[in-house]
Parts: structure tokens; sequence; C-alpha cells
């Protein structure tokens, strides 16, 4: 019974915290629930020099060019965290663009203090109607 009772009061907790959380608290509470959906590990979570699997959305995608290989860069955001993606040796990837939901497999390093992922093994999520 006390179950029953709970369940009315958190709802309207949450409808509560969705009327006053901005948007990007908004985004980044879906983004952990898609995470934690795919079974993947949290960003915020992992550690240096492990091979993880995780899953979120693009934020960005750029090419950056260097003296002797050129690298495609990505910022990887679960609602956890963030991770930066270097493919070295592409200039692009078809269907690697920002608001993409992507699943990456790979080796994590810690490079300038953050988690970063060269040349992991992606896979395109489905996209989402009316979304990116």
């Amino acid at each position: 019974m006390t179950t029953t009772r709970r369940a009315p009061v958190d709802a309207g907790l949450r409808g509560l915290r969705s009327i006053f959380a901005s948007r990007a608290d908004l985004e980044a509470s879906e983004e952990r629930a898609a995470s934690a959906r795919s079974g993947c590990a949290a960003v915020g979570e992992l550690g240096d020099r492990t091979r993880a699997e995780v899953f979120g959305v693009l934020r960005s995608v750029t090419y950056q060019p260097r003296e002797n290989v050129p690298a495609l860069e990505a910022e990887l955001f679960d609602g956890t965290g963030t991770v930066r993606v270097v493919w070295l040796g592409q200039r692009r990837i078809a269907g690697i663009e920002p608001g993409r939901r992507v699943r990456l497999t790979g080796f994590v390093s810690r490079c300038d203090g953050h988690p970063t992922m060269y040349n992991p093994r992606y896979e395109l999520a489905p996209r989402r109607e009316g979304r990116g």
C-alpha cells in the first residue's frame, strides 16, 4: 500500500523537476537513461587504460589537420560526462555527425586529464523520428 501512495508523489516530484530543470539538465537525464538502457559503461566512471563500450550522442565532430596524419575528432556525451574520440587517418566517416547517437567500443586512456578513445569501433544508432 505504501508503494501505491508513493507513486503519485514520485510522479509529481518528477513533474516539478521537469518544470524547473534547465534544458541541459533534461538532455543529460535523457542521455543517462538511453545509456543505461544500452547496457554500456557510464562515461563519468571510465578508468584510465581500460577497454570500454559507451553509448551517447555526438556533440561535436571536427576535422583536425595534423602534420603527418589527418584526424577526425568528436565529443561523445552520455549524460554523465564526455569522452573525446579520435579517428586517425580519417577526414570524414559517413554517419558520424553532431546529434547522432553511437555505440563506441575501444581502449580508453586519459589525455590531458580527459578520457579519450582512439580509433574505436562504432555502431550508429537508428535515428529517431523528428530528431537527428
